[in-house]
């Protein structure tokens, strides 16, 4: 018996070691998790060519939500729907990233292009989600400030030091909604887990949102649970204590 039909999960700093590796306790748990009929899916600020790999390690054709919700997957190569921000949104979001001398890239639908490789006629491709770096913090805090009252985007982080840009009203959260609606669930029937910014809205509407214990302070705080480190196999942990163990009788009881 599992407590949840959905079990939604951030790769970098969740999945993913700092070298970028998957434990063998983290394999071992999703699999049974899949084992146990339950849906494992992405849900990432990656895009598809930077989690194809991961997916053929974990062996998993299952739905997915890229480019932290502008992108849901059917399945490896079946597109639910895709969200592209504003072609004047981008030449602003460019403009900006040079004016504060951050580094940045872009999604163009399933290509990651580094700003090292932008030309003029790359402002006539269609982007899913653009970001940006820098090592300054008082420089990300000024372009913050700037791109919220840019009221068409939306801005959140997966790092400290990074700013990610979606369409606004696209999140991770939007985006497992849509797999669920797919799949004949709801919100309810999810757990999901993660480590940043970019998990906030999921963490707070799914069943069960679960923080990693290297996570963010403000995601800890909306969190309905945390567990340990990505470094200690966090996942594996959750999986085991969450999804398969009776944890919380007033959890049961309002899903009930």
């Amino acid at each position: 018996m599992v407590n949840y039909r959905l079990l939604a999960l951030d790769l970098d700093d969740t999945v993913l070691t700092k070298s970028k590796e998957i434990s063998d306790e983290n394999k071992k748990w999703i699999a049974k998790a899949e084992e146990a009929g339950v849906v494992v899916i992405f849900a990432t600020g990656r895009g598809k060519e930077r989690v194809e790999h991961i997916r053929q390690e974990l062996d998993l054709e299952t739905p997915m939500v890229l480019a932290n919700g502008a992108e849901v997957w059917k399945g490896p190569d079946v597109l639910l729907e895709r969200h592209t921000i504003e072609r004047e949104d981008i030449r602003y979001l460019y403009d900006i990233a040079k004016k504060h001398g951050a580094r940045f890239w872009g999604y163009h639908n399933e290509k990651l292009i580094r700003g090292r490789d932008w030309t003029e006629d790359t402002f006539d491709l269609d982007f899913v989600k653009f970001g940006m770096k820098h090592q300054d913090k008082e420089v990300l805090e000024q372009i913050r400030k700037k791109l919220h009252a840019h009221q068409s985007v939306k801005v959140t982080q997966s790092a400290e030091t990074n700013i990610e840009i979606s369409q606004q009203g696209v999140s991770k959260e939007s985006g497992v909604r849509k797999v669920c609606e797919h799949l004949g669930l709801e919100m309810k029937d999810v757990m999901a887990v993660g480590d940043n910014l970019n998990d906030m809205e999921l963490i707070q509407k799914a069943g069960l949102g679960v923080a990693m214990g290297n996570g963010e302070d403000s995601l800890k705080k909306v969190a309905d649970e945390v567990t340990t480190t990505n470094e200690k196999s966090g996942v594996a942990q959750a999986i085991k204590k969450y999804l398969f163990e009776d944890h919380t009788k007033q959890k049961m009881l309002v899903h009930a």
